[in-house]
């Protein structure tokens, strides 16, 4: 079995690549790396990154104003600030539940444009993906889900995370940890989890099953996924990170395929160590 697999998936188009993050090294891919693909909610990693940049750069802080009443960056950034997932409707205190919302990463890029004084795809553009050398990546739309990019593009953002060079190996590392840890709420698609385990912008897998990543994943395992039929994964147990995109939005057809196929994917790499 490898990533050649992705050419029997029930969709029109998909891509992909298993990378080795302590070496830096693709070991694994399929498809078209260089296709540009829809990426829905995995936008968020991206947007999240760039808040921290400007976090780090002072322009705005973690525990600043933002969003409902007594809600902050932080907050927003591991969706704990009450807001509704697409409008600025109030559905819980801060910190009560985690109610996964796209509207609150709007609002984080409306706060960093502010206080940075530049329009946030184009902030994300020279914080996150010039650096990186993410060129055909970019923010077309809301801060929440529009952003589009290629398997290069985010195999080069997941090597990023794991050996950070534009934050501070901190600043990531708290990022990957939970954040208000306990709290209840939905992982969209998989239900409702009594600890529903979040970092800033980054899903945390905790003990939730099911789940989109596979049962070999380690609880650390972070990233996210996507309505566009699209995910990446990095697990620094297993010093290994997965991105795949596809043209399919996610549905039934997504689940169990791709927590058996994250299983397949790790045994074979572990195997091969």
């Amino acid at each position: 079995m490898s990533l050649s697999e992705l050419s029997e998936w029930p969709v029109d188009n998909a891509a992909g690549a298993l990378l080795r993050t302590d070496d830096a090294r693709t070991v694994d891919a399929s498809g078209d790396r260089d296709r540009v693909y829809e990426l829905a909610s995995v936008t968020k990693l991206l947007v999240a990154y760039g808040v921290l940049v400007a976090v780090e750069e002072g322009a705005i802080e973690l525990d600043q104003p933002a969003g409902p009443e007594g809600s902050t960056v932080e907050h927003l950034l591991a969706h704990a600030s009450g807001v509704a997932f697409d409008s600025a409707a109030v559905q819980e205190p801060p910190a009560m539940e985690r109610i996964y919302s796209s509207y609150g990463y709007e609002l984080l890029a409306r706060l960093v444009a502010e206080e940075a004084g530049i329009a946030f795809p184009e902030y994300l553009r020279e914080a996150v993906f010039a650096p990186l050398g993410m060129a055909r990546t970019e923010l077309a739309g809301p801060a929440g889900h529009g952003a589009r990019s290629t398997v290069d593009d985010l195999s080069r953002f997941a090597l990023e995370v794991a050996t950070p060079t534009l934050l501070h190996p901190a600043t990531v590392d708290g990022a990957l940890a939970v954040h208000f840890p306990g709290l209840p709420g939905f992982v969209p698609g998989y239900g409702k989890f009594r600890n529903n385990t979040w970092g800033l912008g980054f899903e945390v897998k905790g003990a939730k099953r099911p789940h989109w990543t596979g049962t070999r994943n380690s609880p650390r395992t972070v990233g996210h996924f996507g309505q566009a039929g699209t995910y990446l994964w990095i697990d620094p147990d297993l010093r290994l990170a997965a991105v795949v995109l596809t043209d399919r939005p996610f549905g039934a057809w997504a689940k169990p395929l791709w927590s058996e196929f994250n299983d397949r994917l790790i045994s074979q790499e572990l195997q091969g160590e």
